[in-house]
Parts: C-alpha cells; sequence; structure tokens
C-alpha cells in the first residue's frame, strides 16, 4: 500500500470517527462522564483503603461513593440556595449594574445607554442564555443515567480480569493490555483526585478570602470555582475571574474600603481578584504539579487545542473530560508503530507511554516545566 492511499485512508477514518463522536454525543459523553466519575470513587476508594488497615475494600468503596453522592447533593443545594439568595437581591443588583454600563457609555461619550434588562432579552442575549440553558438542563438532566452507569460499572469491574482472559489467552498479549489498561487507568485517576483535591483546596481559600473581603453569596461563588477548576487552563481563568464581577456589581461595598463610594467599588473588585488570582496561581504552579505524579504530559497547546474540540464535539462534558481523554489517546496512540507519532505530537516533552505500555512519561499537570 503507497503513502497516498495510506494517507487518505487516514483521512477518512478521521473523519469517520469525528463524526461518530459527534452524532453518539448524547449517549457517549454521559457514558464517559459515568466511566471518569467512578474512576474518581474508585480512586478515593484507594485512598481509604491505604490509610486504613483494618477497612476493607467493600467498605473503602461504600464510603467513597457516599461520600461522591453527598458532594453533589450539597453541591445542589449550594447552587440553588446561591441563585435564590441572588433571586432576591435581583432588584439591587440591576440597579447597579445599569449605573456601571450608563458609565462606560459615558467614558466614550455614547448617550442612550442600554438597561440590563434590554441587553438581556434582545435577540442576542435571548440567544447566548437559552444556549446556556440547553447545555446546563442537558447535563442536570443526564445526571441521573450517569449514577446509573455509575452503579452498573461497580457490579460489572469484578468480571473484568476474566472477560480479558477470555479475550487475549496468549499470557505475554494479555499481559501487555492489561498493562496498557492499568497505566492508562492510573493516569487518569491520579488527573482525577489531583484535581478533585486541589479544587477542593483552592475553593476553601476562595471563601474563606470571600468572607474576610466581605463579598456577597461567597459560598455560591466558591461551590462555581470548584466546578470552574476542572476545566483545563480556561476553567482557571474564568474561575479568577467570576468573583471580581460579582464584587464590581454588588450592591454594598463593605464599609472597610476608604470612603465606600462608587468609585472605590472598581478598586474593591481589583482587590478580590488579586486575592482569588494568587490561589488560583500559586497553587496551580507549584503544589499541582508536585501532586500530580505520572499523569498528562500534555502541552500547554494541545490542552487547549484539546478544550476546544472536545467542547465543540461534546459541549459541557467535553470541555471537563477534554485532558483525560486526550491523554487516553496518547497513551494508545504510542502502542502502534503506525500511530506513535501522534503520541510524540500530543506529548508535552515526545516522550509519550512506551510501547508495550512501559511508562517514560514525565509529570506535569499544565505544562509547568517539571519533570522527575
Amino acid at each position: 500500500m503507497d503513502r497516498a492511499t495510506k494517507t487518505g485512508i487516514w483521512i477518512i477514518a478521521t473523519g469517520v470517527i469525528v463524526a461518530f463522536l459527534y452524532v453518539g454525543r448524547g449517549i457517549l459523553s454521559t457514558f464517559a462522564m459515568a466511566v471518569f466519575l467512578f474512576l474518581v470513587m474508585e480512586g478515593f476508594a484507594t485512598v481509604i483503603d491505604n490509610w486504613s488497615h483494618t477497612m476493607r475494600r467493600g467498605g473503602a468503596r461504600a464510603i467513597a461513593v457516599l461520600t461522591v453522592l453527598g458532594g453533589f447533593v450539597g453541591f445542589i443545594a449550594l447552587m440553588a440556595h446561591g441563585m435564590s439568595q441572588f433571586g432576591r437581591d435581583a432588584a439591587e443588583y440591576e440597579e447597579k449594574i445599569n449605573a456601571l454600563i450608563r458609565e462606560a457609555y459615558g467614558l466614550v461619550n455614547m448617550s442612550d445607554a442600554p438597561t440590563l434588562t434590554h441587553l438581556l432579552f434582545n435577540a442576542q442575549g435571548q440567544r447566548f442564555f437559552a444556549t446556556i440553558a440547553n447545555a446546563t438542563g442537558d447535563l442536570s438532566g443526564d445526571m441521573v443515567l450517569i449514577f446509573i452507569y455509575v452503579a452498573f460499572l461497580f457490579i460489572a469491574q469484578s468480571g473484568w480480569t476474566r472477560k480479558l482472559d477470555n479475550i487475549f489467552p496468549e499470557h505475554d498479549k494479555r499481559a501487555q493490555v492489561r498493562e496498557i489498561g492499568d497505566e492508562a487507568r492510573r493516569s487518569i485517576e491520579t488527573y482525577l483526585w489531583t484535581q478533585t483535591v486541589i479544587s477542593a483546596l483552592i475553593t476553601v481559600l476562595t471563601y474563606i478570602s470571600l468572607l474576610a473581603l466581605g463579598v456577597q453569596n461567597a459560598l455560591f461563588l466558591a461551590a462555581l470555582i470548584f466546578v470552574l477548576n476542572y476545566i483545563p487552563t480556561v476553567g482557571s481563568i474564568v474561575a479568577a475571574l467570576v468573583p471580581p464581577l460579582f464584587a464590581l456589581v454588588q450592591p454594598d461595598v463593605p464599609a472597610w474600603i476608604p470612603g465606600a463610594s462608587p468609585q472605590d467599588t472598581y478598586i474593591y473588585a481589583a482587590i478580590v481578584f488579586g486575592i482569588v488570582s494568587f490561589w488560583q496561581f500559586s497553587i496551580g504552579n507549584f503544589i499541582q504539579p508536585r501532586m500530580m505524579g505520572e499523569s498528562l504530559n500534555l502541552s500547554a497547546l494541545i490542552v487547549l487545542l484539546a478544550l476546544a474540540i472536545w467542547g465543540v464535539l461534546w459541549g459541557i462534558p467535553g470541555m471537563f473530560l477534554s485532558a483525560p481523554l486526550t491523554v487516553l489517546m496518547m497513551i494508545l496512540f504510542a502502542q502502534s508503530d503506525g500511530t506513535r507519532w501522534i503520541a510524540i505530537l500530543l506529548s508535552a516533552d515526545g516522550n509519550p507511554q512506551g510501547k508495550g505500555g512501559q511508562s517514560v512519561a514525565v509529570s506535569t499537570a499544565k505544562d509547568y516545566g517539571e519533570t522527575e
């Protein structure tokens, strides 16, 4: 087979795979979320099992599942409480936002400044919020199905070893496949578990800081930051911008701001931005790379491209899963001589997983340049 024929086959196969991922996004994205939630629970159970020398694996799994489910219920309750609190103060927020809009138009010598109501309910605003509402509604509606998938994954995992033995009767081939699978699972579990711990640490420190600064509805904003930190790179940036934007439109500026006049709102928002950004930057650059261990080995450019591509294919679930899905692709591509060049392009240091599952990866969560 000549090179041109191989190239044509690659192009057609890639198009078919992308089309399959897009057309089947409703099923595939839900199942992928369930698999990665299952891995988070298993990683948590492993930590509990390592800490406790008396508890059995089943008990550790039960605690892990209940903790994660409790976290989901608590998060939904926090979001509902936060939205209701914003709803009670909606009139004051709208008045403050309208004043900021008039001030912004005045700076550029423009008259007829629109109101918040006009911006939200014009054609562009309606389309924007309809898109966000549909995506959020679809994700919320899939949560029950995700938990059902997770339950069946726990039930089915006991038979995976026997099925693997039957699929690959040759010992060497079976050992190679098992090693590849263990490496992929270990890398993804490490990423998801570490991301959860890091997000929780940033959330707690940010919540304390927002309370000290006098930002209203600090618990709601902290919960939002926890979720945003699961989105690579862009999520951290948005998480640093959300609290100062809410501080900017907050009806009442805390009394500790000198003068507490409307002009001091910008100073207050800048202080909030500086504190929140400090936690995002310091923990993301110094603590997270040391906790991640052998994990992603993806360059920052690949992380951004993966975020955009998976976001287009699967929407919000794709954005959350873009990094682990891409590292899984890198591990699989590295096992074949014909596709190893793709794994090399995806990797940060040019050394993806070696053939046969032997790891030569280095530690990097967000391409901070740290090697083992």
